[in-house]
């Protein structure tokens, strides 16, 4: 790809929302894409947008990365395409809302592979480079769901814990390095999210008022450009995790599944 410019940035979930306006971020600012999504017709027209943006190389790749085997398909390809990898953003995942005793073991263990699994193989894969080169960035976009379980999204909200915790472990591995690792923490945002999961982003946290997309990312932006370990996007959603440190760990689920049940009742 492109050498004259200030590097190359590897972003999943790239064709909507918080991923493709990061992607946008990025092209502004003189960097090389390489965006990865399962839809092939939004990722095209999310390279379009970009390449309106900045004559820089963009490397599409549509992939699901609900397939076990798509990690290691994905870093060959850019191994081979696109060279190393300065920034990796972890930013696919999906959610499901409902009881956990209806919810189909398949779709369970999608979103595990997904959330989960995907992301630290990612994660694992294009380190060894970062850590050859002694440079890099990673963030991990996990949510403000992190912060506590949550009735009726329960594995959704598991998986988001997982990606906050390993971000936050593997920052603290790295300390000795020019590589860090942000864990980005979204509240409720209009995202393809809420649609593939069945609900408004809305209503993700009992109606909380949803942020702009682009605000969000751009906040992702600065926070991981920073280095910073945790960014959480919005002054009241970062007040509510900090409240939330100082709650009996039995209580915040007890909230999350009354606003759950009265979203339900109300649609």
């Amino acid at each position: 790809m492109n050498k004259n410019c200030k590097g190359t940035v590897l972003i999943t979930g790239a064709s909507s929302g918080i991923g493709r306006e990061l992607a946008l971020i990025f092209a502004q600012e003189g960097y090389n894409l390489v965006i990865i999504a399962r839809d092939k017709k939004r990722i095209k027209e999310a390279e379009k947008k970009i390449k309106k943006l900045s004559s820089k190389k963009v490397l599409c790749i549509s992939q699901d990365l609900s397939d076990i085997n798509a990690p290691e398909k994905i870093f060959k390809k850019v191994k081979s395409q696109a060279g190393h990898i300065d920034i990796l953003i972890n930013n696919a995942g999906f959610g499901w809302i409902g009881d956990f005793a209806s919810m189909d073991v398949k779709t369970a263990l999608e979103m595990i592979q997904v959330n989960i699994s995907a992301l630290t193989a990612l994660t694992r894969l294009f380190l060894t480079d970062m850590l050859a080169k002694n440079s890099g960035k990673i963030m991990n976009v996990a949510s403000t769901a992190a912060f506590q379980a949550g009735p009726y999204m329960a594995v959704y909200y598991a998986t988001k814990a997982y990606v906050l915790s390993f971000s936050q472990a593997l920052n603290e591995e790295l300390k000795d390095t020019n590589i860090t690792v942000t864990a980005f923490c979204p509240g409720p945002v209009e995202t393809n999210f809420g649609a593939r999961a069945g609900f408004s982003s809305k209503k993700l946290f009992g109606g909380l008022a949803s942020m702009d997309v682009k605000k969000v990312a751009m906040i992702g932006y600065k926070g991981m450009m920073r280095g910073k370990p945790v960014v959480v996007a919005g002054f009241l959603n970062w007040l509510g995790t900090q409240v939330i440190r100082f709650l009996p760990r039995s209580l915040p689920p007890k909230f999350i599944k009354r606003i759950q049940r009265h979203r339900r009742a109300n649609g």
